[in-house]
């Protein structure tokens, strides 16, 4: 089943089960596979649990792009173990480009709002990661930081296969390691690492005017953080 497509719905029940090492999600008593049919095996009961109630919840046709919790388990699964120095190493380089360490010259509104939500980040990240985050303004290119990039890049290797893949995600989505990474440890709620990741759009939206297209991308973002820190919190179950 690839990541897009519906099919049919075939189970009438879904559940967790003890399986392996862990737990996996039951379908009609039979253990779920993977898209590259591996067992399906969650860390956590809880992990296995929301990923069952993905499943339960489907309709008449089973959406892939509905159930993220499941989503993220099979990339665990599948693809991270092939894939984690890249991964490592693609969350360190975020040091030098990261988000909150990249300001706006003007207006004061924004500066402010900015410096509020962002400085806590940057302050509790340089104790965290080891890494400078220097802070710039404008379009001017943040120092080299390779030492704090390969702290970083280090805490992530470190990570299980489900804590990595999430963080990747994290990274990816909000363009930065300092609120990913303030995320997976709970640093940040759900919605605060949205209201910081989404700052300078919801700002842009409140000068200019509302735009769909704009506000529609904003919520796909909203649910995939809310999605991300459930999966966080149930690995910590």
């Amino acid at each position: 089943m690839s990541a897009g497509a519906a099919i049919k719905r075939f189970y009438a029940e879904a559940g967790a089960m003890e399986a392996g090492d862990g737990f996996t999600v039951s379908l009609d008593g039979r253990g779920l596979k993977t898209p590259a049919k591996a067992a399906f095996i969650a860390p956590t009961r809880a992990l296995a649990q929301a990923c069952a109630a993905e499943w339960a919840r489907q309709g008449d046709e089973v959406r892939p792009d509905s159930m993220p919790l499941t989503r993220l388990c099979n990339v665990a699964i599948d693809r991270t173990p092939l894939a984690r120095a890249e991964l490592a190493v693609g969350i360190g380089q975020y040091v030098e480009t990261d988000l909150v360490c990249h300001r706006a010259e003007g207006p004061d509104v924004l500066v402010k709002r900015q410096a509020q939500s962002w400085d806590p980040i940057v302050d509790w990240a340089r104790g965290e990661l080891g890494a400078a985050f220097t802070v710039v303004t404008g379009v001017i290119a943040a120092l080299d930081d390779p030492l704090g990039a390969g702290a970083a890049t280090a805490k992530a290797a470190a990570l299980d296969d489900f804590r990595l893949t999430g963080l990747a995600h994290g990274v990816g989505l909000m363009g930065s390691a300092a609120l990913a990474f303030a995320l997976m440890q709970a640093r940040l709620s759900a919605q605060d690492a949205f209201d910081a990741a989404a700052l300078d759009d919801i700002y842009q939206l409140e000068a200019w005017g509302e735009d769909a297209e704009a506000r529609a991308r904003l919520e796909r973002m909203r649910s995939e953080i809310d999605a991300l820190a459930a999966f966080f919190e149930a690995l910590q179950a």
